[in-house]
Formats: C-alpha cells, sequence, structure tokens
C-alpha cells in the first residue's frame, strides 16, 4: 500500500540520517518531505478526516466481538441471553401489539414462549426438527419461535405473501415436520394447490445464534441505541431487519419494541406518537412512501430521533430528514446471511457503511474488481482477485474464518446455493471469500455506496447504466412515484436497451413532459428508451421493487396489458408501441 510505504520511507530516510550524524531537525525534516513526497499527505489528509470515525467503529467492533467470545465461553444462546434481560427487566413492556393495543411484559413474553416449548415437546418435536411459521407479523410469532428455540426447534419464518409453488418451495426446503399458521390465512385454499416453477425462488439463509446476537448488538451500539427507547416496527417478522434489528433489540437489549401488523403510510407518524416511540425502522421505499404522504401536523409532533434501515436512496435522504424533523438515519448493509456487514454511524448522506482506509485489515472486507461481460471476479497473475480503486465500483466480498464469528458464514439450507456464494485465493492463496452479489463504490475517505445487484447494472452506448441511479433520478421527477428501471435485450444491438416500468394510478401520466425532464435530469445513454405505464409496480414483502416478470415481458405489447411506449429518436419523441411497431424494432427497421 502506498501509504505504507510512504511512512517505511519516511523512517528509513530518517534513520539513515541519524546514523550519519545529521542533527534531528535536518532529519526530520527530510523524513517528512519524503513522506509527503511518496503520498503520504494524502494518507495524513485521510487519517484526520476519519479517525475519530474509525476509532467508534473499532469501539463498536471490539465491543460486540468481546460480548460474542463471552456468551460463547458460557455456551449462551438467544433463549438464556433472553433469560438474563427478563430478571433485568421483569414487569417493563417488552412488546406493544398496534392492532389491539395489547401489551406483553418480558416476564408475560417468557412465561407465553415456556407454554409454546412444552407444547412443541409434547407433539415430539427434538432438537434439529424445523416447524414452519406461517402468519402475519404480530408478537405471537416472537413468542412461538422463542419457544421452539427454547427445545432446540428451529423455526423456519415463511413469508406470508407467498401462494403456491413458492409458498411450497420454501416449506419443502426447510424439511420442517409441521407449520403453524396464522388464522386470518386458515381459509386461503391456494395453500393447497401443487404447481411447477423453480426460477426466483427464494434461499432459506441459516442463522444461528450467535449470527442472531451480533445483528442486534451490532445495530444497538452501532447507532447508540438506549435503554428507554421505543421502536416502532413496521416491517414484516419474517424478514431479518424486522425479526433481529427490530425485535433483536426487544430480546437481548431490553428495549420495548411496538410491533405493526402492517405498515401504513397515513398511520406511521400517529402510531409513533401514540407509543411514544423513539426509533423507526425502514427498508426498501418505506421512507419514499412516507414522503409522498400530504402533509401532516402528526410528522413533526413525534419523538422519533433515530431510523435505522437500509435501502434509502441518496435522492430521498435529506428531504426525509428535513420535512420529517429526524436527526439521525442508521443507514446499513447486510443480507442475512453475510459476513461484511457495514453501517452509516456518523450520518454521512447517501453512504451505507464505512471500512477504515487507515487500517483495512481489522475488518477484512474489500471491492473487487469484476469483469463487466461475464460478472465473473477480475484476477492478477498470481491469481488472486484485484481490489478496487477508490471511486471504482466493484463486488463486496468478506474473508472467511469460520472460528471467528463475526468472519464466519453459515450458508444456505441448500449446498449448492451455498458453495455459489463462496470463491476462493480472493485475498491470498488458498483462502475463502463470501460474494455479496452486490456492487458497491468506495470513496477516499473510505465510505461506500451501494450501486446495484451485480447483473442489474447493463451496458448502453459504451457506458454502464446503474438501474438503482435511474430509478432514484426518476421517482424523483415523478414525485417518489414506483420505478422499476432494468434492461432489456434488442436483436442485433450492442448491450441492452434502458426500460423504465412507472406507477400512474391515476392515469395521468405525461410522456413529452417526462421526457423534457429526463432530457435535462439524465445523460443519453441512461435514458429509458422503454417506458412501461402501468396502474401499480409490484413489490416484496419487504418493499423493494420485483423485476423478474418485468425483464421477461419486455417490450412486447402482446404480453401486457400495460402501455409501452419507445423513445424515437429521430422524432424526439415517446410513441406507443404497437404490434408493427414491436415487429420493425425487433427486425432492426426502427434505429435505436
Amino acid at each position: 500500500m502506498r501509504n505504507a510505504v510512504s511512512a517505511s520511507l519516511s523512517l528509513g530516510s530518517l534513520g539513515l540520517l541519524r546514523l550519519f550524524g545529521v542533527p534531528w531537525s535536518w532529519s526530520l525534516a527530510a523524513g517528512f518531505g519524503v513522506f509527503l513526497g511518496t503520498g503520504g499527505w494524502k494518507y495524513l489528509y485521510i487519517v484526520v478526516r476519519t479517525a475519530k470515525r474509525d476509532l467508534n467503529g473499532l469501539y463498536v467492533l471490539l465491543r460486540v466481538k468481546i460480548a460474542l467470545w463471552h456468551h460463547l465461553r458460557r455456551n449462551s444462546n438467544i433463549p438464556s441471553i433472553f433469560a438474563q434481560t427478563v430478571n433485568q427487566h421483569p414487569n417493563k413492556p417488552a412488546l406493544i401489539y398496534d392492532a389491539t393495543g395489547e401489551t406483553w411484559t418480558f416476564t408475560q413474553l417468557d412465561l407465553l414462549s415456556n407454554a409454546v416449548a412444552q407444547w412443541a415437546l409434547a407433539q415430539g418435536w427434538a432438537p434439529g426438527d424445523v416447524v414452519a411459521l406461517f402468519m402475519e407479523s404480530r408478537p405471537l410469532q416472537v413468542a412461538l419461535w422463542l419457544g421452539l428455540a427454547k427445545v432446540g426447534v428451529e423455526a423456519a419464518l415463511i413469508n406470508f405473501n407467498l401462494r403456491r409453488d413458492a409458498l411450497l418451495h420454501c416449506v419443502g426446503v426447510s424439511v420442517s415436520r409441521g407449520i403453524v399458521f396464522g388464522a386470518e390465512l386458515a381459509g386461503d385454499r391456494l395453500f393447497y394447490i401443487y404447481t411447477s416453477g423453480t426460477t426466483g425462488l427464494p434461499k432459506a439463509a441459516i442463522v444461528v445464534h450467535s449470527r442472531y446476537y451480533r445483528i442486534a448488538a451490532f445495530g444497538y451500539h452501532a447507532f447508540r441505541m438506549r435503554q428507554d427507547d421505543i421502536i416502532y416496527d413496521c416491517l414484516p417478522l419474517y424478514h431479518s431487519a424486522g425479526n433481529i434489528m427490530g425485535v433483536g433489540q426487544c430480546l437481548i437489549n431490553g428495549l420495548t419494541v411496538v410491533v405493526k401488523k402492517k405498515f401504513s403510510a397515513s398511520r406511521f407518524w400517529e402510531d409513533c406518537i401514540k407509543h411514544n416511540c423513539t426509533v423507526v425502522q425502514y427498508i426498501g421505499e418505506i421512507c419514499r412512501y412516507l414522503l409522498s404522504q400530504p402533509v401532516r401536523p402528526s410528522e413533526k409532533g413525534h419523538r422519533v430521533r433515530l431510523a435505522v434501515g437500509n435501502g434509502l436512496r441518496p435522492s430521498v435522504w435529506e428531504a426525509f430528514t428535513e420535512r420529517f424533523g429526524v436527526a439521525q438515519v442508521g443507514e446499513f448493509y447486510g443480507a442475512t446471511e453475510c459476513n461484511c456487514s457495514i453501517a452509516n454511524m456518523d450520518g454521512k448522506v447517501g453512504a451505507c457503511g464505512f471500512n477504515s482506509r487507515i487500517l483495512p485489515n481489522v475488518y477484512p472486507i474489500c471491492l473487487m474488481k469484476v469483469d463487466e461481460e461475464t460478472t465473473e471476479l477480475v484476477r492478477d497473475r498470481h491469481g488472486l482477485c484485484v481490489p478496487c480503486r477508490p471511486g471504482e465500483p466493484g463486488l463486496l466480498v468478506g474473508r472467511i474464518n469460520q472460528q471467528d464469528p463475526l468472519r464466519r458464514f453459515d450458508g444456505y439450507a441448500n449446498q449448492d446455493a451455498t458453495r455459489k456464494k463462496i470463491a476462493n485465493n480472493v485475498f491470498k492463496k488458498n483462502d475463502t471469500a463470501y460474494l455479496s452479489g452486490d456492487v458497491l463504490v468506495m470513496d477516499e475517505l473510505g465510505y461506500m455506496y451501494f450501486r446495484d445487484r451485480s447483473g442489474d447494472t447493463f451496458r448502453w452506448r459504451g457506458e454502464n447504466v446503474s438501474t438503482t441511479e435511474v430509478e432514484g433520478t426518476l421517482s424523483g421527477l415523478l414525485g417518489q412515484a414506483d420505478v422499476a428501471v432494468y434492461g432489456v435485450s434488442v436483436p442485433d444491438v450492442e448491450g441492452k436497451a434502458g426500460m423504465a416500468a412507472i406507477a400512474d394510478p391515476t392515469g395521468t401520466f405525461d410522456c413529452d413532459a417526462f421526457l423534457r425532464e429526463v432530457q435535462q435530469a439524465l445523460p443519453p445513454y441512461a435514458r429509458p428508451v422503454f417506458l412501461r405505464i402501468s396502474p401499480q409496480v409490484d413489490t416484496t414483502g419487504t418493499f423493494k421493487i420485483q423485476k423478474t416478470r418485468l425483464q421477461r415481458e419486455g417490450y412486447d405489447p402482446r404480453l401486457s396489458t400495460d402501455q409501452i411506449y419507445f423513445l424515437n429518436s429521430r422524432a424526439g419523441r415517446y410513441e406507443a408501441v404497437n404490434e408493427e411497431l414491436h415487429s420493425a424494432i425487433v427486425e432492426g427497421r426502427m434505429a435505436l
């Protein structure tokens, strides 16, 4: 590393001059000159700008790691840690169910989970068995999986929005011996329909006790949560953000958590006032949905000081904090199973976290270069991966060490899926690393910014187009509407043409006005060649835009009832795509 070389040369010069009897003042001046002359000044600049941040990050890392080792030595698990929490806060509210106003104290939650444990044993379930939970978010779901864990039974948390093949896949891949479902889903006969389908199905990530603790403790310390905080958890409890980052603060750290059955943009701030919440959670597009709501008095009458989550677009960040008066945004990056989580601890707008430029090996993660055509990792002449320089987008990877609870990778229930996420000879010979599948970019101070999912970025007109960046821009132009951007293939045309699916529930979309705005906001290569206008754009249960079906249907008007438009560059306008125009595009008779 150039900084280390600069320091070594500087110290070497200093020592050599002193060896020959040169006075200290001259030797120091010469050594400092060598340091600056070999790039050390940049390093000094980075140290000055980031030392406080890095020390805080190191403190959080060490605190979580020491606590983890402490629990591992004592063979603690989540139920035993929760038992300590119950002893400390027996009568404190643990969970509040917003739908009914029902409050469960830590003692009540403990007693109910004990009853669940006894019931599980009566069913004949043994340690290592798996039971699927299929229900909407409610405190009972927490008591169920916690009670199962007390007798060693693993819970498979199933997305309650799933139906048919996806539901059958998730239950099947977990090898569940039983399924507990909510009464609200009992009459849904789709549950019993067996259909085929193997693409785009979820993977079952393994969450061991140490990982659950690590994620919850990491969030608590990184974002400076307090014992008197009340968390508003409107995220689904089958998701790690809602269940671990949210409910985990209750079980591990003794905070009160308000469980919302389903996210409501119109009720969000009223709920926060009702329950005196000081921390809220977000994910995906939630903050944008809140911004699209009409102004209400409640949005400034709350006590919320911290919003914790991931997926907050830079274009929405400052508008969210300014309008709603939220002092701190705790944006983080991390998947349930990953070993390369990062966090934005100091509120750097747009950043999802950082890694120290001073001591990068303390937390061994890195952005590695990827071949733009094959999406494979680029290797040097020694067969090792090539790290990115600041400003270069790359794939985030984390070195695996199965003996270190912070570095281990537990994988998925499906071993083939696990193998696909591991690379060899990454940092050094014979090592292994976790492949995040996400492209980030790091600036000169070590702040990292989410760029795209690997494979979502596409090339057009010889340029890389980031779907995430274009989506953020277009959504902002359209008053925070739902927008999905993706690349579509055109026969005999190099690269992929950009296509944007836009939600227009009122039917008032104006192509001409949209094009004028786009021409001012985006470079030519990033402007959508195709548009798809529909009443709504599908999202997942965690408020992330779904693109699989959109990409499959492309711009063929026969495959959808939505209105599709094509940017006729010669005419300078968007034109409706009918079968005749579609044929002309596919056959190369219409210039793109």
